[in-house]
Parts: structure tokens; C-alpha cells; sequence
């Protein structure tokens, strides 16, 4: 690993990655890179049928028509989440040719892609540039990975695409729907998805583009999410995704009377400090806390008689039963957590698609989520100075993707409804293991036992002295929870970095290192 130097954010950091120079986290909006967007080489018509007809026989003859060699960067979209069927397939192909060295490029791994480890030990796959969730983001901290691992959110990934720091040489996209010509979509089909909106990015600057679908129709695909003049070849599979598995863990409501409470409390803070209102937006995340706040939110508007222009999703069928009871007047979806999603977005003209260019995209003129006025997240750890880490654990595994959360860090207020404590392990800290959001940009925290606002949003300080609500400050929250668990044994790691966190500006705001062996 090369030099490594102290950035904004107090960490060090290397300046050089994966045989890649890096740029060190400067600050909020301290970045300012100059030049021009990437772009592809200029295909020519000559190379196409003129028919449209872009179908080849099987995933492996398209990914040898697209040049399959080692070293080479493939991409993929995980809006079918654990119930994705084409990565491992694409990467047994991969390993059947003899082919070495890969990047897999992926918006986001989860647990069904287990079977890759395999391949990440016998160097066919190099390194993940991507969100892991559970076995893979194991098996890069215990430094197995032959290459370094890079964390970026989902707007971070669509910059490093757009900015040229990533080069994508094969994307896999995989679709509900398409036609021979490579238009898809993720609404219909017995596979649909939702969108495809993490695609995007992949469709638009990948050298070669693979639609994979198991519902082909006569051209054209309609609604097309995915331009088939971005794409190379369709191929045509028995099964493209097992949508039931959209649903995971994290995409439930949580059922914990603790929970419940967090986000109940939650909504009231939103309630007593005027954030609810005729017309105001808000966003919560995937987890079973934030997902139940959307609950809490849609009494205190029946009640009220309060009307949402519109919704951030990624969608579920707490904001569906919104948007259809007129609670919210729009849902902007970037990402479908249930079936009910899925379906809302196929019938309902204001359910709307949207992708990470247009909701979080921090090298363009503007996005979504500056606009959205409250949005409610999770983490793993907070620290006292309101720093949030949502990759690692308490224990130092890496076991976590950023997904859209540091995007959403801009909205103009950022909420964490969070346990004090998980497994008696305080999760309010003195300094969090690793650094994803920098404290400035997140506002409250909210705790079964209190709730602490970052003393910079003094206007929440202001509005919600008479309350009634529980207000104490961040310190106070760590010391109660320190009285109950006693104060945390550190993760103890060795030198050796596995993984680079991104800002979503394209620098490295921090790195997580291997954790050493327990004797």
C-alpha cells in the first residue's frame, strides 16, 4: 500500500489504491474537480443488425462477443437484491474460460453471491468495487482479497462511472422485461424488479452492454428503462430474478417494542418542530425502524389533514398505501423494496422512476436529495461529534454496503432513530470505527432514551425546547448508555488496509484495515 496521508476527516488514508492515484477527503463540497464527463468510444451502425436484433443464444457466447479477457471490469445492478440469479452464473463462465483478475463492479453484493468467494480465492475475480452485505464484506475483512476493496454510495458510483474512474469494459444488466433490440424495463414480467435505475450509469458509459431477461418481447419494450441504444446484446434466460427475495431483512418493518418506540419518536420530533407540514418531502431508509417512522408519519398527516408533495424511496407498501390513499402526491423511487413497489410503480403514473444521476449525483447541476426536507436513516455507530459509520460494526467486520446513505446526508434535516445499545455494546461512541458521514450533516439522533440534536441546527434546539420531548445532548446519551454496558472493547486491527470508504465526491474519506487474529 502506498503513502498514506491524514485527510478532513482526521484519518489516514493512502494515496494510492489498487495501483490508482486518490484524492484524500478535503471536506464538505472542498472538492472541486475540473475536466470533462467520460465517455465510451463511438460505436458505429455498421456493427449492428439493421434489423434490431441483437439476441445471441446463451449469457457465455454474449459475454465472448463482448471480449471477455483478464484484468477486464464487470458491472451489475442488485435491484433484484438476494434474489439475484445472473452474477453467479456470469462469473462461473468467467472461471470455465480461464479468465483472471476481474473486477466485479456490482451497485451492491448480498448473501446469495456467497458462491463467488470461491472465485475471489482463485484470483478469477481480483477485488469488489461495490456495497457488500454479509459473507463477502467477511471475507474482506479478514484480508482475503487479493485486491482492495472500494466502498462507494450510490451517487458516488454513478460519479466514479460519469468522472472516468471507473471504466466499465462489460455491464450485466439484468431485466424483467426487454425486447431483442435491448430496451428493458423492471415493471413487467414474471421477474420484474421495480427500475433500473442503478443501471443507468452502466447502460450509458460501459463499452459493452448485456440485457438479460426472461420475458423477450416483439420490439419495442415499453416502458423502457434501459435505451437499447446503449446495448450490445440480449440474451434470453429460463429465470432473470427471483423477485421474492427483493424482500430481505433489512426491508421489513421491525416488530421490537424498543424499535417501535424509536420511531415513534421520531415522527412526534418531526411533528413538534414543524417539519411535518402541507408539502413537505421526506425519505426513509430500507431498514425495519425507518420503515415503521413511514407509518407514524401517515397517522400524524390522517390526523392533521397533512398532504406530502412527494416521497424519496426507495418504495415499500407503507408509502405505496400513501401515495394511494393521497397522503403523498408522488413517490420519486430509486429502488423497490417489496412487491408492492414493484406493482405501484407499474400502475400508478405518480410512482416514478428515478436513478442515482438524478436523486444523488454530486458532480451534476442538482439533485433530488438537497430538495427532500427530512429523511430518516440508520447506522451502526455515532460518535460525540455526530460522525456516522454505517459499513462496519462495533467489532470491526466489514458487513455493510453505503447504498444511497451518505447521498442522503444533504437533505436539509437528517434524523438516526438508533438503539443507545446493540448486544450491550454502546453504539453511541467516542470516536465511531469508521467514518462514512462526516458529523456536520447529520442532525439528531434519537434514542429509546433521549434525544440529542447537533447543537449546529440550533434552530431544532429552538423549536423543540417546549416539547415535552426527552432532549439531552450527545454526551449524556453516551454516558447513560456506558452506565448500562459499561464502555466498549476497541477492534483491534493490524496495518494492512482491505477497503476504502468514498465521499460521494470521489475522495477516500476513510479505509478499513484487517482485523487481527484472536488468540
Amino acid at each position: 500500500m502506498s503513502k498514506q496521508v491524514k485527510n478532513a476527516a482526521g484519518r489516514f488514508v493512502p494515496i494510492e489504491i489498487n495501483g490508482e492515484k486518490q484524492v484524500p477527503y478535503k471536506g464538505v463540497g472542498k472538492y472541486k474537480p475540473e475536466g470533462k464527463k467520460f465517455a465510451p468510444k463511438i460505436p458505429t451502425n455498421a456493427n449492428f443488425p439493421t434489423n434490431g436484433n441483437k439476441q445471441v443464444p446463451t449469457i457465455k457466447e454474449a459475454l465472448i462477443k463482448a471480449g471477455l479477457k483478464d484484468g477486464m471490469t464487470i458491472s451489475s445492478h442488485h435491484h433484484f437484491r438476494n434474489g439475484d440469479l445472473i452474477m453467479n452464473q456470469v462469473f462461473d463462465i468467467a472461471k470455465e474460460m480461464g479468465v483472471k483478475n476481474l473486477r466485479w463492479f456490482p451497485s451492491a453484493s448480498f448473501p446469495c453471491h456467497e458462491h463467488l468467494i470461491k472465485y475471489l480465492e482463485d484470483g478469477t475475480i481480483q477485488r469488489i468495487e461495490g456495497s457488500m452485505n454479509g459473507p463477502l464484506g467477511k471475507f474482506t475483512s479478514q484480508g482475503k482479497m487479493k485486491g482492495t476493496a472500494i466502498l462507494r454510495s450510490h451517487g458516488g458510483r454513478y460519479q466514479a462511472v460519469q468522472d472516468g474512474e471507473v471504466k466499465i469494459d462489460i455491464a450485466i444488466i439484468a431485466a424483467g422485461t426487454a425486447d431483442q433490440f435491448g430496451n428493458a424495463n423492471g415493471v413487467t414480467g414474471a421477474s420484474a424488479s421495480g427500475l433500473l435505475g442503478f443501471a443507468l450509469a452502466d447502460s450509458q458509459y460501459a463499452d459493452k452492454v448485456i440485457v438479460i431477461t426472461d420475458n423477450m418481447v416483439p420490439f419495442p419494450c415499453v416502458p423502457w428503462q434501459i435505451q437499447g441504444n446503449f446495448v450490445d446484446y440480449t440474451v434470453k434466460v429460463d429465470k432473470a430474478g427471483n423477485p421474492d427475495k427483493i424482500i430481505s431483512g433489512t426491508t421489513k418493518i421491525t416488530k421490537s417494542p424498543d424499535r417501535l418506540l424509536l420511531a415513534e419518536m421520531t415522527a412526534n420530533f418531526c411533528e413538534a418542530t414543524g417539519i411535518i407540514k402541507n408539502g413537505f418531502s421526506f425519505q426513509t431508509g430500507a431498514g425495519g425502524t425507518s420503515l415503521a417512522v413511514s407509518k407514524y408519519f401517515g397517522d400524524i398527516m390522517r390526523e392533521k389533514n397533512i398532504k406530502a408533495r412527494f416521497a424519496r424511496g426507495g418504495s415499500n407498501e407503507f408509502l405505496v398505501k400513501m401515495l394511494e390513499e393521497g397522503l403523498i402526491e408522488y413517490i420519486l423511487d430509486g429502488q423497490t423494496f417489496d412487491l408492492e413497489g414493484v406493482r405501484s410503480m407499474r400502475e400508478n403514473p405518480n410512482h416514478t422512476w428515478t436513478s442515482p444521476f438524478t436523486s444523488y449525483n454530486y458532480h451534476s447541476k442538482g439533485n433530488f436529495a438537497a430538495m427532500v426536507d427530512v429523511v430518516i436513516l440508520g447506522a451502526t455507530e455515532v460518535d460525540i461529534n455526530f460522525n456516522g459509520n454505517v459499513v462496519t460494526h462495533s467489532d470491526g467486520l466489514l458487513m455493510h454496503g453505503i447504498g444511497g446513505w451518505q447521498n442522503c446526508l444533504f437533505s436539509k434535516t437528517v434524523i438516526l432513530p438508533i438503539p443507545l445499545f446493540r448486544n450491550r455494546i454502546p453504539v453511541i461512541v467516542d470516536e465511531v470505527t469508521t467514518i462514512v458521514g462526516p458529523g456536520e450533516l447529520i442532525d439528531v439522533i434519537v434514542t429509546e432514551r433521549g434525544i440529542a440534536i447537533n447543537p449546529l441546527r440550533k434552530d431544532l434546539i429552538e423549536a423543540s425546547k417546549n416539547s415535552g420531548l426527552p432532549i439531552k445532548t450527545i454526551q449524556q446519551l453516551k454516558e447513560e448508555a456506558e452506565k448500562i454496558c459499561g464502555i466498549a472493547q476497541k477492534p483491534d486491527f493490524t496495518d494492512e488496509i482491505i477497503a476504502a470508504i468514498k465521499w460521494v465526491d470521489g475522495t477516500v474519506i476513510d479505509v478499513v484495515r484487517k482485523l487481527k487474529k484472536k488468540k
